[in-house]
């Protein structure tokens, strides 16, 4: 290996991400909830995303085990709920505003936008657990900037022009 981990950790930096809090209901009814940024889509058919989480993320076991969970996506104003959520052990859902949704999971709000799922499959991803969800359920609010993650910090995103036919989505093939 001719890098470090810290200069893997700043490279991967360099790539631009959303930030999102994924919850789940444990068992015994306790909420759980931590910020990502390592979200991405998967398959359109089924509809699946997957997230990464740390294995020594304190909560682990009540996310690989619930029966749903919620990928809530932050709205550019919500930087205090992604700190909030990334802190270990500490009172996550003093003041969160949330709702139980249809599968059970517990919702942000607002959100940016909210994907429930259920469990499709986990793979080893080294210190991190890959896990892959099945979408059940989407709910979109109107169209706010979203928190962006870059560098080490959260930044403002531009709006994205829209192409000659009025869609900002057309830059992305198979959309």
């Amino acid at each position: 290996m001719t890098f470090t981990e810290r200069m893997f950790r700043n490279t991967l930096g360099m790539f631009p991400t959303g930030v999102a809090v994924v919850t789940a209901r444990a068992v015994d009814g306790t909420l759980h909830g931590v910020t990502v940024n390592s979200f991405n889509s998967v398959s359109l058919d089924p509809p699946l995303v997957l997230f990464s989480l740390s294995r020594k993320l304190f909560s682990l076991g009540v996310f690989l085990t619930a029966d749903a969970c919620a990928i809530n996506f932050l709205q550019e104003d919500q930087q205090d709920l992604s700190v909030r959520f990334n802190r270990a052990l500490s009172n996550k859902w003093a003041h969160v505003t949330y709702k139980p949704g249809i599968t059970g999971a517990p919702v942000i709000l607002p959100a940016l936008a909210v994907l429930e799922c259920r469990p499709y499959a986990q793979y080893d991803g080294g210190d991190h657990v890959i896990v892959v969800a099945r979408v059940e359920h989407v709910e979109c609010q109107e169209c706010k900037p979203p928190l962006v993650y870059f560098r080490g910090g959260y930044h403002k995103l531009t709006s994205a022009a829209p192409d000659a036919n009025g869609d900002a989505y057309a830059l992305f093939s198979g959309w």
